[in-house]
């Protein structure tokens, strides 16, 4: 399933719902949801002004430039990811506090920026109310391994409605 249908991020993950035969005896009725118009725009998660630290130093710019330049000589596919700001993203990894070579943002005039943590857990579908009470290095290693929430939370939605409809000969269940 792909996150791009809830955020501004191409994030492919599998996902697996079983069931136990034993109990359910195949009596469950769940289904995936379906998938809204994929319609996000990057830009949309991106905050006003922000500090100059995301801002690349000239020489991690270089960097990644003259890295891919090599590489891409050689047929191979590495390069950084300057980031559409009306389209999706790459997607974000655990790797990406070490240069956020992956998704970065054009700055008319400047050094592409990475992401604050602040726009990954946007990126991730976490709403602002959302505490992150970790270094930006902590940040970007848990936002880069989570899940896309609004994805999940519609699968959760799907699931626990499964539930609720089954007839369990000795349980009950209530939406609590």
């Amino acid at each position: 399933m792909d996150g791009k249908y809830f955020v501004p991020q191409h994030r492919e993950r599998i996902v697996i719902i079983g069931f136990l035969n034993s109990h359910f005896k195949r009596g469950e009725n769940f289904s995936f949801p379906e998938m809204p118009e994929a319609n996000h725009k990057f830009r949309d998660i991106l905050l006003p002004n922000p500090e100059e630290k995301y801002t690349l130093s000239d020489n991690t710019w270089r960097y990644l430039q003259s890295h891919s330049e090599k590489h891409k000589a050689k047929g191979n596919g590495f390069g950084f990811g300057m980031t559409d700001l009306d389209g999706i993203s790459r997607t974000m990894s655990a790797r990406y506090h070490k240069d956020g070579s992956e998704i970065l943002i054009p700055q008319p005039g400047k050094n592409p920026r990475r992401l604050t943590p602040r726009e990954c857990a946007r990126l991730q579908g976490y709403p602002d109310s959302f505490v992150i009470p970790v270094s930006d290095t902590q940040a970007y290693r848990q936002f880069g391994n989570s899940i896309v929430v609004p994805l999940m939370k519609s699968i959760g939605k799907n699931l626990v409605s499964s539930l609720l409809g089954f007839k369990y000969p000795s349980c009950v269940f209530t939406d609590h």
